[in-house]
């Protein structure tokens, strides 16, 4: 595998109080995980990648007005119309190795290249014929040194499907219950992603577990390597489930549990099936639209402290109910202190904080919440948690 000019620094945070581990990580801004592909994603500490999955490329300009910066995928492309609108619109591209994408290794909307997706999950054998085995992890590590070796200018993105977070995902087959595979799928990549849409979920394994999309980060963050990235994907439609859909403040919630459990960039899942096919749901959906827009201006807006490195909780934690499983995640920036804290298991409680010495005076505003936090003079301060809610705390010092 490939090494940074320097070591990307991982940082554990252990939550105070309820048993949940944050596993979470994030470059320094000069050391940006993309700095060792030339022609990759900006390793500008203003760049958060936050994609949408195979689109059509004339709705560039409508994805990008909702804050999205990347596509990922293009139908039986690259082509050179799709790149040309792409170029025409600023929309950035991770795509398919093909001719045409070797024809233009200088175009810089070109920033990766993928696998096929979902190579974990059972193969179709052709119409009426069922599915066979998944795609072994050698072939797909192969792949990647045939790709790489043709280009090692840029990322090579593999997104995984449901059995990363569900080992249950009978979609695989065979394979249903084999966690042990995705180590090795994982040596085929640069950039790690996965798939998997709780809030529209049929099966009760799943439905409304919003923290699959955490564990799946998780798992995903501790099978790969320190110098490989993970992102994952987010529903933000039906899908293929006539009965619901996630609400906006479902998808808030997963986009923030991935990101604070260590996902680096967002792919938004927006094809629809149910009650009948729309390939661009999201813009057909006025209020989800709005909200993704929103997410994403935020995330923009929060990029370099994203992008900086976590730190150790200086800040102590004591739930009530005592298990009320919150995960955490701290940065440091600009002299401010952020928490970004999400309730875990759709359960209802509050939370005491308590700030060390040097925050004890601090001013406290809740982001996109219109609302302030004053500590007492011992330094504490305490907050109600709904069923997977998430806060994000900017800590400004007096």
């Amino acid at each position: 595998m490939k090494t940074l000019r320097l070591q990307l620094l991982v940082t554990l945070l252990a939550l105070v109080g309820p048993v949940w581990h944050t596993h979470a990580a994030a470059p320094e801004a000069a050391d940006s995980p993309y700095a060792s592909w030339e022609n990759g994603p900006s390793p500008s500490p203003d760049f958060f990648p936050i994609a949408v999955w195979l689109q059509n490329p004339s709705r560039a300009n409508a994805y990008k007005s909702a804050g999205i910066n990347t596509y990922v995928g293009l139908w039986q492309g690259p082509t050179d119309e799709q790149l040309a609108t792409l170029t025409e619109a600023g929309m950035l591209v991770i795509c398919h190795q093909n001719a045409t994408g070797l024809r233009q290794l200088d175009n810089p909307t070109i920033i990766g290249w993928m696998h096929g997706d979902e190579p974990d999950n059972a193969q179709s054998l052709g119409e009426g014929r069922g599915y066979g085995p998944p795609i072994l992890p050698e072939s797909i590590v192969a792949d990647y040194q045939a790709v790489r070796e043709k280009d090692p200018s840029r990322p090579i993105l593999l997104n995984l499907g449901q059995g990363v977070a569900w080992d249950g995902w009978y979609g695989r087959g065979v394979r249903t219950r084999h966690p042990e595979d995705y180590p090795e799928y994982v040596k085929g990549c640069d950039i790690a992603s996965f798939d998997i849409y709780p809030a529209s979920h049929d099966h009760p394994d799943v439905k409304g577990n919003l923290w699959y999309v955490a564990h799946g980060v998780e798992r995903l963050r501790g099978w790969t390597q320190p110098e490989q990235i993970v992102w994952n994907c987010i529903e933000c439609t039906r899908i293929g489930n006539p009965d619901t859909k996630a609400t906006p403040e479902q998808v808030r919630s997963e986009v923030w549990m991935g990101i604070i459990h260590g996902s680096m960039g967002i792919i938004y899942f927006v094809h629809e099936w149910e009650p009948k096919f729309n390939e661009a749901a999201l813009l057909s959906d006025p209020e989800m639209l709005t909200a993704v827009t929103a997410i994403n201006r935020r995330i923009h807006a929060l990029a370099p402290v994203l992008n900086s490195p976590s730190v150790e909780n200086p800040i102590k934690l004591q739930p009530d109910p005592a298990d009320l499983p919150i995960a955490t995640m701290v940065k440091r920036h600009n002299g401010r202190t952020y928490l970004f804290a999400a309730e875990m298991r759709g359960r209802s409680g509050k939370v005491q904080f308590t700030l060390p010495a040097p925050l004890s005076k601090a001013v406290i505003e809740v982001l996109d919440e219109a609302r302030e936090l004053t500590p007492s003079p011992e330094g504490t301060v305490t907050d109600t948690f709904q069923p997977y809610a998430v806060h994000l705390y900017q800590i400004m010092e007096q």
